[in-house]
């Protein structure tokens, strides 16, 4: 049965392996993911989709804001969502999506973006019709930044640089600092 969590430090060392699975290391160089190097993910925007112990979905969701003339613009940037190859077309990544937003609508947050394909994320109320006028620090293709307003009207007119605003990522000496002793330290040791 799928249970979808919180992201709890334990899951570090999964869904980062789940990541590395779907989307390769590939992912490292795109607009979206320099974007989120540095910074942590909004708090309680970080979700996992669980089947028994093993980490089968990912989502997370990041701070960030439309920077125009005289204009601030707060968002969430959405990503990435992956989920296991072998659990594709069961809805994992739709119930990861439903409940983002759902948390996001709850935490107060006024709009989401992405860059994703529009023919999946349309089914969730993204567009492409608010974000013809903002740009991201690198390359990315236009027709694939997408938007969501949880609040009507929050993104009217928004128009200008999208960036990072989130809290910088604490930067950590030992991975007992973040992970404390087994298993999890162990298992990063091993891996890295």
């Amino acid at each position: 049965m799928i249970v979808y969590d919180t992201e709890a430090a334990a899951d570090a060392v999964a869904r980062e392996a789940l990541l590395d699975r779907v989307m390769g290391q590939a992912r490292f160089t795109k607009t979206s993911a320099r974007f989120r190097d540095g910074r942590r993910p909004a708090a309680g925007l970080s979700l996992v989709a669980r089947d028994g112990d093993a980490v089968v979905g990912t989502v997370r969701l990041w701070h960030a804001a439309v920077f125009g003339r005289g204009d601030v613009r707060p968002v969430l940037l959405l990503g990435p969502l992956a989920v296991d190859p072998s659990r594709r077309a069961r809805g994992i990544g739709a119930g990861l999506m439903r409940l983002a937003i759902a948390k996001a609508a709850a935490a107060g947050h006024a709009a989401v973006i992405l860059v994703g394909d529009p023919t999946y994320y349309e089914r969730f109320g993204f567009s492409a019709a608010a974000t013809g006028a903002m740009r991201l620090p690198g390359p990315f293709e236009q027709h694939r930044l997408l938007a969501l307003e949880l609040e009507p009207g929050a993104l009217a007119g928004a128009a200008g640089l999208v960036l990072p605003t989130g809290a910088p990522a604490e930067r950590v000496e030992t991975v007992e600092a973040v992970f404390g002793t087994a298993p999890v330290a162990d298992a990063l040791r091993q891996a890295g």
